[in-house]
């Protein structure tokens, strides 16, 4: 049986002019001979206004009730898709994910995937149906409905397509490819055709929003390609492939990132040892960087874009559990990203822009500043305009072809 994994995000989904749109293009797959597994996200800001609703109602709700809220917005995205696929005059079913054997853990508003038990999906597939299913959302082994964490709906992608030995997993947004940066804010950004599992989890983890990090991590394990696709529009077929060993051509530095963090810094040893990041992640905050310099001082970069309360709740949380901590929230993490970023002309290029930074972090694919957040569009320009473009020698370009 062949069979392929479309995932469609909330602004594919947003009104039913469009799910009648997506309608077509499923079905144009179908009779193309696939056997066609469809992720839904929630439609359009759906997920955000039920958010938004809980904390209206208790500033603190409690993860449980959180969770059987925001799970109900992907639902409706696939009773509505499969009411339009129907009226096609194809057979569809839609599944919830606990009708659809997605087991997770027990952790409620970022729940891990177990396994997943596929049963049911494999029979209607193989009694000719499209099949529709909730993404973001699972069943814990205690029956208890959890999310995913935002982003979830790429992970429920990709490991249905493992679970199902898929032949490609295709993610459908609103741009049509992974870019050298943001090109709402810099205009001269391309389009990659193709990107290494690496490179890839490294931008969705420093800001780029086209794929969520771990579900590029599950892929990476499985070796499951992945092809991110406009949903609409003549791009529609194009799209970047990710997969192992697909680095972007000639150009040591794939691309530039930003995002919004906070700095928390403090002296003596970490407190709470351990539970300091457990205290961050209950609150929907990521950390992305956690440094202890033996017992005298610390940092801790915050990713805060997918809280699940209130920003002021989790600084009071934090000046509390931190004392005489230090607490900076207006800032922007530049990242760029790829095999060269710590070449010599590089790292120069990058910090001649960044010479006011506030913290300076580096990795062997990855080179980030903090700086003051009001500064992040223009140096976001100038650092994609001068670093990102910078291409190997000819010796580098040989060595390359000799690796390919």
């Amino acid at each position: 049986m062949r069979i392929i994994v479309q995932k469609y995000g909330g602004s594919s989904l947003a009104d039913t002019e469009k799910i009648k749109k997506i309608a077509q293009k499923i079905v144009h797959e179908r009779e193309q001979g696939f056997n066609v597994l469809v992720v839904v996200s929630a439609m359009g800001s759906t997920t955000n206004h039920l958010v938004e609703m809980a904390h209206e109602i208790n500033p603190d709700p409690a993860r449980r009730e959180l969770d059987m809220l925001v799970t109900v917005g992907e639902r409706i995205s696939m009773a509505l898709l499969s009411m339009a696929i129907q009226s096609l005059g194809h057979p569809a079913i839609s599944f919830t994910g606990s009708q659809s054997g997605i087991i997770t853990n027990a952790s409620h508003t970022h729940a891990r995937i177990i396994e997943i038990r596929p049963f049911r999906l494999l029979d209607e597939l193989e009694r000719g149906k499209i099949v529709i299913i909730a993404g973001f959302q699972g069943m814990s082994y205690n029956r208890e409905i959890t999310s995913l964490g935002r982003g979830g709906s790429d992970t429920t992608a990709v490991a249905m397509a493992a679970a199902l030995d898929a032949e490609r997993c295709d993610i459908y947004s609103d741009v049509d490819g992974v870019y050298s940066a943001d090109p709402r804010v810099v205009l001269s950004a391309r389009k990659l055709d193709k990107i290494s599992y690496e490179e890839m989890m490294l931008l969705a983890k420093h800001g780029a929003v086209v794929l969520n990090a771990d579900a590029v991590e599950f892929a990476r394990r499985r070796g499951i390609a992945l092809y991110t696709r406009a949903s609409f529009g003549k791009d529609a077929s194009g799209g970047t492939i990710i997969r192992r060993g697909q680095m972007t051509g000639d150009h040591v530095v794939s691309a530039v990132t930003h995002k919004n963090v906070w700095l928390v810094r403090w002296e003596g040893k970490a407190p709470g040892g351990p539970n300091l990041t457990a205290w961050t992640v209950e609150f929907g905050a990521t950390v992305d960087y956690l440094i202890q310099d033996s017992d005298s001082t610390g940092l801790m970069v915050l990713d805060t874009s997918n809280l699940v309360c209130p920003k002021e709740q989790l600084f009071d949380l934090l000046v509390k559990k931190v004392k005489n901590a230090g607490i900076i929230r207006d800032l922007a993490m530049i990242t760029v990203i790829g095999e060269g970023v710590l070449r010599p002309d590089v790292y120069e290029c990058f910090m001649k822009h960044a010479d006011d930074s506030v913290l300076t972090l580096a990795t062997p694919l990855s080179l980030s500043v903090l700086v003051n957040r009001d500064k992040s569009p223009d140096l976001l320009i100038a650092i994609h305009e001068n670093c990102v473009e910078i291409v190997p020698t000819p010796e580098e370009k040989i060595k390359k072809s000799e690796k390919i």
